[in-house]
């Protein structure tokens, strides 16, 4: 960013969204490193529609200030740094119910301009980044730097990634060895720690501009030198991304936009993240060398309360989508009106309907939190993180069983619509039903076909399965959960209350009457 660019003290535009990649960083895909990634057709879309999410919050401020001053906005909120200028509601931390949900509701009008389907969108990381004003005690004798970063990130809606997770090398071993691997502090200096490690999986990093790194797993950290919660650019000298193939570069060579909709624009590219001897500078860090802290960071930072939230609007945005599709294809492969077909769509419904009153849960409920702060309610985003690894798969299976051979029932490509000989034969033998001609019902089958069966689809159902932590751990943390907070306790309270009302002689309460009148076996005795 220049500094002419610094000095303005609102959001940035797409296209400063854009010039801000350009900055050196360290991505290799396919044998090279690329040197622009707003260029390389690895992606280019991808980071286009990032852009457009970025256009899109400065449409929503713009009729804001059409509607009246701050307290007449529905979309975007003055930021609590004194800078005077607007940001969105999520990256400020929540004092109330209605803050939630206006954060809320603003997530799900940008997952719109993309369908649903970025879940590393630069408003995901301010489940964490908006915590770090209210919070900033946590991170003693770091404090500071959280509050830094609060402000920075806030005015100019930063982008940043994540990588919590140690790679699948080891798992077997203690954290401590496995330190060739894992990311770690190879020595401190006045300007800072220099680390090095690889972290997983980096989704979208490629297209942010700062990288977070924190722990997250079922193996506590015990030495010093893991124990770091921190943030750098992603130019920074030493950070390299090594991608995943391309679903949006593969879409680009062997189709076209009508081929592979979905894959050609919206592919958060995953990479493994490696350190290789990387300065973080002491103003970048929010925990080092406290272990007990790294170890506490997911439920004590906020983080979790609030990513959840974020998650399940955004599912339920991509299922309000995916709903839209099926209801579309039921009707050109001509099956809307059979029973069993109603039935399995009127379940896709319902689970859409889930996330949604989850989320509707978690923002009219908060939780008392920091001073007078509030955060969304856990248990309905903990709820989020179970249910959602279940829905997916089930919704794709649904989908495959009522559309079937519909799904490939396909032509190559949008080319043989173009090809003369051909034309006519697709137009007679691969029309659909009500109303929908040839081009019409390849374009929906190949958009639903790139949402569940391509390898950008089942990329998707994994990230679904996954996205909230080890399939273990986010039903284990439920119960830890549970008996944190006295749920546990009440739970057990409240079943033996009912047992306490009888015993081997019959009721121990006064309001019930034993059977002693009618009774056969006790008068037997």
């Amino acid at each position: 960013m220049t500094v002419e660019q610094k000095s303005v003290i609102r959001p940035l535009t797409g296209d400063e969204y854009l010039e801000s990649l350009r900055d050196g960083r360290e991505v290799y895909i396919y044998g090279e490193r690329i040197k622009d990634v707003t260029q390389h057709p690895a992606y280019r879309n991808s980071a286009r529609m990032f852009a457009r999410w970025y256009d899109r919050i400065h449409q929503l401020h713009e009729e804001d200030e059409k509607r009246g001053g701050p307290q007449a906005w529905k979309w975007t909120v003055p930021t609590d740094t004194g800078s005077g200028g607007w940001t969105h509601p999520y990256f400020r931390a929540s004092k109330s119910a209605e803050d939630l949900i206006k954060g809320r509701d603003t997530i799900a009008e940008l997952q719109r301009v993309v369908y649903g389907w970025l879940g590393r969108a630069p408003d995901y990381k301010a489940a964490f980044v908006g915590t770090l004003g209210a919070n900033s005690d946590f991170y003693a004798p770091y404090h500071e730097n959280a509050k830094r970063w609060y402000k920075e990130t806030q005015e100019r809606l930063i982008f940043w990634n994540h990588a919590i997770v140690n790679p699948p090398v080891d798992r077997n071993r203690p954290i401590e060895e496995v330190g060739d691997v894992f990311m770690h502090v190879e020595k401190e200096t006045d300007a800072g720690v220099i680390v090095s490690g690889a972290k997983v999986v980096a989704t979208g990093s490629a297209l942010t501009h700062m990288n977070f790194i924190a722990h997250y797993g079922p193996i506590p950290i015990k030495d010093k030198k893991f124990a770091l919660i921190f943030t750098v650019p992603m130019n920074a000298k030493g950070v390299k991304l090594i991608s995943r193939q391309s679903y949006e570069y593969v879409a680009a060579v062997a189709g076209s936009p009508f081929d592979y909709p979905l894959s050609s624009r919206l592919d958060e590219n995953d990479a493994i993240l490696v350190f290789d001897q990387v300065l973080v500078p002491w103003e970048n860090i929010f925990v080092y060398g406290d272990v007990e802290k790294v170890n506490t960071f997911f439920p004590l930072s906020g983080f979790i309360h609030r990513f959840t939230l974020h998650g399940l609007t955004r599912l339920a945005v991509k299922l309000d989508f995916i709903a839209g599709l099926v209801l579309k294809a039921i009707e050109a492969t001509g099956v809307k009106d059979f029973r069993g077909v109603q039935a399995r769509v009127g379940e896709i419904i319902a689970w859409r309907h889930l996330f949604w009153s989850l989320s509707e849960a978690q923002v009219r409920n908060p939780e008392p939190w920091v001073g007078d702060y509030v955060l969304p309610s856990l248990a309905p985003g903990l709820a989020y993180r179970v249910f959602a690894t279940e829905a997916y798969p089930k919704i794709k299976d649904l989908i495959e069983k009522d559309l079937a051979s519909a799904l490939i029932y396909l032509p190559s490509s949008a080319a043989d619509f173009l090809d003369p000989e051909i034309r006519p034969y697709l137009e007679k033998y691969v029309r659909g039903s009500n109303g929908y001609d040839a081009k019409d019902r390849v374009k929906l089958m190949k958009l639903l076909w790139d949402a569940v069966g391509s390898e950008f689809g089942g990329r998707h159902e994994l990230y679904e399965r996954n996205y909230a932590g080890n399939h273990e751990n986010i039903r284990l943390e439920v119960l830890l959960t549970a008996l944190q907070t006295g749920d546990a306790k009440r739970f057990t309270e409240f079943a033996e209350q009912c047992m306490a009302e009888y015993d081997l002689e019959g009721w121990t309460v006064s309001d019930l009457v034993n059977p002693d009148d009618v009774g056969t076996v006790f008068r037997r005795r």
